[in-house]
């Protein structure tokens, strides 16, 4: 984007936006790499992301998407492939037996604590190589907050 103007405020959104996008697609490809690394050769870094979304947690597929843990591509068929693979559990609800409830098996919970680990491994080299610290992550955090849920205001009203 050479020859642009980064004082602008609209070259500054145009390219907060674009780097958005680049961050998501990296970090799917980080994933990736971790995944091959490892030997978890079955799962795509979508399905893998998903499972740490899901983590301790019992929910609905409804509500993984309600919570925003999922977006992109067919999450129904994506919880369906996890359960055939032996990742994700799922069990109608006591409550609404139209509705069914799924977590993770343990093959699941060990995929989950290996992303997290390697988020923490990201997370102490940024902070040990001073690229970023708690209060940059703070202003980071509350900013793409603010966007998402202006976003999400424009869509309600």
């Amino acid at each position: 984007m050479s020859g642009y103007n980064y004082d602008q405020p609209k070259t500054l959104f145009l390219d907060i936006l674009s780097l958005i996008e680049r961050l998501h697609r990296r970090l799917l490809d980080v994933i990736k790499e971790v995944l091959d690394r490892k030997g978890w050769e079955d799962l795509n870094p979508v399905q893998a992301l998903l499972i740490y979304n899901i983590g301790e947690s019992e929910m609905t597929a409804g509500e993984l998407r309600t919570r925003g843990y999922y977006q992109g591509s067919n999450v129904s068929y994506n919880l369906k492939k996890l359960v055939e693979m032996g990742y994700l559990r799922h069990e109608k609800s006591d409550f609404d037996r139209r509705s069914v409830r799924i977590s993770l098996t343990d093959k699941g919970s060990e995929l989950m604590t290996l992303i997290d680990e390697e988020y923490q491994t990201h997370l102490t080299e940024l902070m040990d190589d001073e690229l970023m610290g708690q209060e940059e992550l703070k202003v980071l955090r509350r900013n793409l907050r603010n966007l998402e849920r202006y976003w999400t205001d424009k869509l309600r009203f």
